[in-house]
């Protein structure tokens, strides 16, 4: 399971779009009570990482940093990882004003003015979902045009609480305990202006973390791994589940029925392979 279960949605604060938690629940609490849950059913957790996989051979050779692992079949749920900024007080203010997903701490935001930086689909839409609840949203775009869809475009253009900054990137997020504001930089004229903040959402892509797989299994052309309905790749026995195969949904709801999925085509495959139906 890596350093620590639960992925991305363990550094949530707080989770409002889970079913069964009508008040909302904490990331790394819902990751917890997940492994409660698997390990009562007979899994072992092991808390390494994985340097290496063969997928050439069968078993499979699976190795981490301590040790190898010999395996009938593989479920690959690696996740993916947002896209950085990459400027000063990014990393300091992430769970403090800085985040990744408008659907996660949205709500956090009542009333309150934000910044979203993107130009395409997920800018888009995430700031409409941040205008339930947000007074003010500016969407900051490196360029003079967006990469988001035509109806996104008209949706965002019309909703009142939604300004756009064109020509212009972030090159630093300031405060003292929490985020407080931007420093933006002209890309045209070179100008630095500062924008007064109550947060930051982070919309410049995700990155699979795909990168151990290269070479090994199928990949798209954005590095997510290609799997079919049953979630199965094109190697037989090995499958991949929730964020590492799904570039559109990113949701944890989404990422555990794929993850269920998974187990099912694994548990029925092994079954074939040992001549039980």
């Amino acid at each position: 399971v890596g350093p620590a279960p639960g992925g991305q949605a363990a550094t949530t604060d707080k989770m409002e779009n889970f079913p069964g938690f009508p008040e909302g629940i904490a990331g790394q609490a819902l990751a917890s009570l997940i492994q409660e849950q698997a390990e009562g059913f007979g899994a072992r957790l092991i808390y390494d990482e994985v340097a290496a996989v063969d997928f050439s051979q069968r078993p499979f050779k699976i190795t981490t940093y301590d040790r190898e692992y010999r395996a009938k079949a593989v479920i690959i749920a690696t996740g993916a990882k947002p896209r950085r900024l990459g400027v000063p007080g990014e990393d300091r203010f992430i769970g403090r004003g800085v985040s990744f997903c408008a659907t996660c701490d949205g709500f956090f935001y009542r009333d309150k003015t934000v910044v979203v930086v993107g130009g395409g689909d997920s800018a888009l839409d995430e700031s409409q979902f941040l205008a339930k609840f947000a007074q003010k949203i500016y969407i900051v775009h490196r360029r003079d045009k967006l990469r988001a869809t035509k109806h996104l475009q008209e949706r965002a253009f019309a909703n009142p609480k939604i300004e756009f900054i064109f020509n212009s990137v972030v090159e630093e997020v300031v405060g003292e305990e929490k985020v407080e504001g931007v420093r933006l930089r002209r890309v045209d004229t070179g100008e630095i202006t500062l924008l007064p903040t109550d947060g930051v959402f982070v919309y410049i892509g995700l990155d699979p973390n795909t990168r151990l797989f290269e070479g090994q299994i199928a990949l798209d052309n954005q590095k997510y791994i290609i799997t079919d309905k049953r979630q199965c790749t094109n190697i037989p026995g090995v499958f991949a589940a929730g964020d590492v195969q799904d570039p559109n949904f990113r949701q944890v709801v989404i990422a555990a029925g794929t993850g269920a999925a998974a187990a099912i085509a694994a548990e029925h495959y092994l079954s074939e392979q040992e001549g039980v139906r």
